[in-house]
């Protein structure tokens, strides 16, 4: 708060010389006490430290304190008001919010494919947010220009190129949505001045499992979802022929490496023979498999993926980076990235600076302000190194094969099919409830939430009814955790 004994302060006159009921105060003292806020910081860290770091990641404290909605909000207090707080009611606020929000580093969060906490990358996150800085040139972020160039030069190679282009985008359904633009502008520049009206109508490909995403680009970039064709399977996609849709120009090829659900990796080596055929883009969507590049006991997975143009890679899920995270990578070396999307603004890109104006990398980006994502995998990459990425992808393998087996072991659960990665997916049906698959699942998932004892997703999928689908690739996660899994939906489903 403002100590208003420090500052003289001057009563503003409307032209009908009545007071307002506001106060400005001298221009020579500033509005922020530096002093009060720094121990506030202190305040909260020690409430971050003890309710999300210490309760939230010990598996003798709940991953949720469910509350319905109402209540909730009641609790929360979430009115905002003319007037400001005190400093001890802001801290409870914060108690509030670390209390009743889900624990997503908890051991026990298995609903996503985020979740978990690696310190190091936490740093980097903290770090970010403290400097406050925007990467879109190199006057205002020059430490970040370089780091991210650094960091998306070593994901390239794991991709197996050694040059290229890239950018952090904010989430990898961006991510996709970079590369179907950067595609259409390689097929058609003059897409980027004269708009849609001069083009053919345009078909993507993609399988059924892709994520929805690949629709969503399409609509948002005027394509149409309409001109998404959806093959039945991966190996469908690499047998189509292109020729059948007259009328419609071809354009771009979107693969899946780790399919949301199943966690399927589509043909890749396939599917770039049918692109190289025909001059398709080919754009391989590894946000969430792209991390077992890692290892090379798994790397295999995605067979061919340097023949791609474009992969997009979300560290924030396998690598535990935390959100968000998500790189687009370019084999390409012409700058498409920056003719496609550049606007030269004179007031941020002038052309006679003092330094490589190639150091200016905003204009690559549809965003003007963009967020500083690389420093947290930056550090992270540099505790753990890349055997350290890799032993986690595979200890995640190998917990997901254990739970499979033990799975195996017990009554009344059914795989949907054998895992391919580490989403391990799954009916569980007590023996009352045969014919009524579909039943369960939501009901066991409402009791784990109001009890909080742990979260895992569930969908249904085609045809198939509602399954579970458990994702293993915590790092914090133990065999002692499998086992409580698989006790705890018998133990939440038996009185079904």
């Amino acid at each position: 708060m403002l100590d208003f004994c420090k500052c003289s302060c001057v009563t503003l006159l409307t032209t009908a010389d009545e007071p307002e009921s506001h106060i400005l105060c001298d221009l020579n003292e500033p509005l922020v006490d530096h002093t009060e806020g720094q121990l506030f910081l202190n305040d909260t860290f020690k409430i971050i430290m003890e309710e999300v770091l210490c309760k939230g990641t010990d598996i003798k404290h709940k991953v949720c304190e469910w509350k319905e909605p109402k209540e909730l909000a009641l609790l929360l207090d979430l009115e905002l008001r003319a007037t400001g707080e005190p400093q001890h009611r802001l801290l409870q606020r914060v108690q509030d919010v670390a209390k009743y929000s889900i624990k997503t580093s908890h051991p026990r969060f298995m609903n996503q494919q985020f979740g978990g906490v690696d310190y190091h990358a936490l740093a980097g996150r903290f770090l970010t947010e403290a400097l406050n800085t925007n990467l879109y040139t190199y006057e205002v972020a020059p430490v970040f220009v370089l780091m991210e160039a650094e960091v998306l030069r070593g994901l390239r190679q794991l991709v197996g190129w050694t040059e290229g282009d890239g950018l952090f985008c904010p989430g990898g359904s961006a991510s996709n949505m970079y590369a179907m633009n950067i595609a259409r502008y390689q097929h058609f520049p003059e897409v980027k001045s004269q708009g849609l009206c001069g083009l053919p109508r345009l078909n993507i490909f993609t399988s059924s499992d892709s994520h929805y995403s690949v629709k969503k680009g399409a609509a948002f970039l005027g394509i149409g979802t309409d001109n998404v064709i959806i093959a039945p399977s991966a190996r469908r996609l690499c047998s189509f022929s292109v020729s059948v849709y007259q009328g419609a120009v071809p354009f771009f090829v979107s693969c899946t490496s780790g399919t949301t659900v199943r966690g399927a990796f589509d043909p890749l080596d396939l599917i770039a023979d049918v692109c190289e055929k025909h001059k398709l883009w080919m754009h391989v969507d590894a946000a969430w498999g792209g991390s077992v590049l890692f290892s090379k006991q798994h790397s295999h997975l995605l067979k061919g993926v340097y023949r791609a143009n474009s992969v997009s890679w979300n560290p924030h899920k396998m690598l535990v980076a935390g959100l968000q995270c998500s790189a687009l990578l370019l084999q390409d070396t012409t700058d498409l990235l920056r003719k496609c999307h550049s606007a030269n603004a004179t007031y941020l890109f002038q052309q006679d600076k003092f330094y490589d104006l190639n150091l200016d990398v905003g204009d690559k980006s549809v965003q003007c302000s963009r967020k500083v994502d690389c420093l947290k995998l930056w550090l992270m990459w540099k505790a753990v190194g890349s055997i350290g990425f890799a032993e986690r992808v595979d200890k995640a393998f190998n917990q997901a094969r254990y739970l499979v087996e033990q799975m195996k072991k017990r009554e009344g659960f059914h795989l949907l099919q054998e895992p391919e990665f580490v989403n391990v997916c799954f009916w569980f049906i007590p023996p009352s409830m045969r014919g009524k698959e579909g039943m369960v699942a939501p009901v066991i998932k409402e009791r784990m939430m109001k009890q909080g004892t742990m979260m895992v997703g569930y969908q249904p999928l085609g045809n198939k009814v509602n399954f579970f689908r458990m994702v293993v690739f915590s790092p914090l996660l133990t065999q002692k955790d499998m086992d409580f899994f698989l006790d705890e939906i018998e133990r939440l489903g038996k009185d079904l």
